[in-house]
């Protein structure tokens, strides 16, 4: 046995404990480092104040939409219904029971307040959290669809396909996401959503064109990551698919592609993390998504330090979720 197979030390062993409290005695120094120059520049931690971002509670105002008398308040257990009485309609409201703050023959005016009550909401960041998701998985689903028909176009024999795919490619990995949401935005959105007010049918979203940009940029990287995958397993394959009977496409389906996407999954997974991060650029075309959602909380707050690590830390969380996953399939492909 040479030296190189040797056994690596086993995590009992006394070197490794060393070297765990290096890494530990250096990430304190790192962190000690970053809070002594806030106290440098006399910043304010203010974390107590963080979690009205996360979530609230907002305080709900029940109007009056007309001018009249309360003609009966009715109490049935926590909720009440409050029968106001005007000139010329009569309108009932439901009610909290214990936020009632007006009186049975009250005279009230139009848009006065009948009762209060408090509701959870989501905060800025959960908002912006949410939003990221939804995006990062919409885009990701078009793009694996637009990644796998192009790579198959990729390597096609026909030179409509191939070339139409290699000019996609080319164009979108030599231009920055950047100007692209901003063509998808405001050069395709506008003569779309033209076309669609010219035939009533009314305006999309600038939420629809951040995924189309997001799905189409990745589908320009998953293309050469399929093309790689398919072109990796051996043409014999295909010859013996062939042979068996199986035409192209029946052969591409059902043997090549399958083996493919095993050995693809690592550079998806990378491919993926990076359009989570990339979509914190979607708030130029005013999408709310985190990074957004996170310069609103610090303009409102004046507190970027904390909000911003949150930010940080709220996109580790996505990336290493999604990691994890990846890790899982790769296991499950391995022992199938």
């Amino acid at each position: 046995m040479s030296q190189f197979s040797k056994k690596r030390p086993l995590r009992g062993h006394p070197q490794y404990n060393i070297w765990v409290g290096v890494f530990c005695v250096l990430t304190l120094i790192v962190i000690g480092m970053f809070y002594y120059a806030t106290q440098k520049i006399e910043y304010n931690w203010r974390w107590n104040r963080v979690p009205i971002y996360f979530a609230y509670k907002d305080n709900i105002e029940i109007q009056s939409e007309i001018d009249g008398e309360v003609e009966s308040i009715t109490i049935d257990g926590k909720e009440a219904s409050i029968t106001v009485k005007g000139p010329d309609a009569t309108e009932s409201y439901k009610v909290p029971a214990d936020g009632i703050i007006v009186d049975q023959n009250e005279y009230i005016s139009y848009g006065d307040t009948l009762a209060t009550y408090q509701e959870w909401k989501p905060g800025l960041l959960i908002i912006g959290l949410w939003l990221t998701l939804k995006l990062s998985i919409m885009a990701t689903i078009i793009g694996v669809l637009i990644g796998i028909i192009g790579g198959v176009c990729r390597i096609s024999s026909n030179p409509t396909l191939k070339w139409s795919t290699i000019v996609y490619v080319e164009l979108i990995r030599g231009s920055p996401l950047l100007v692209q949401i901003l063509i998808w935005y405001f050069v395709i959105g506008t003569v779309v959503n033209d076309l669609l007010a010219a035939y009533g049918l009314g305006r999309l979203q600038a939420y629809w064109y951040g995924v189309a940009s997001l799905a189409c940029f990745a589908g320009a990287y998953v293309t050469e990551i399929v093309r790689a995958g398919i072109q990796s397993i051996h043409r014999g394959q295909t010859e013996a698919a062939r042979s068996l009977g199986m035409t192209y496409p029946q052969s591409m389906w059902h043997i090549i592609l399958p083996q493919a996407m095993r050995r693809i999954l690592p550079p998806l997974a990378g491919q993926f993390i990076s359009l989570i991060k990339d979509s914190s650029l979607l708030g130029i075309i005013a999408i709310r998504e985190l990074t957004k959602a996170t310069r609103e909380a610090v303009t409102a707050s004046l507190q970027p330090f904390e909000l911003y690590i949150l930010c940080a830390i709220l996109y580790l969380v996505l990336t290493f979720g999604l990691s994890m996953f990846v890790q899982y399939l790769e296991r499950r492909t391995v022992m199938t």
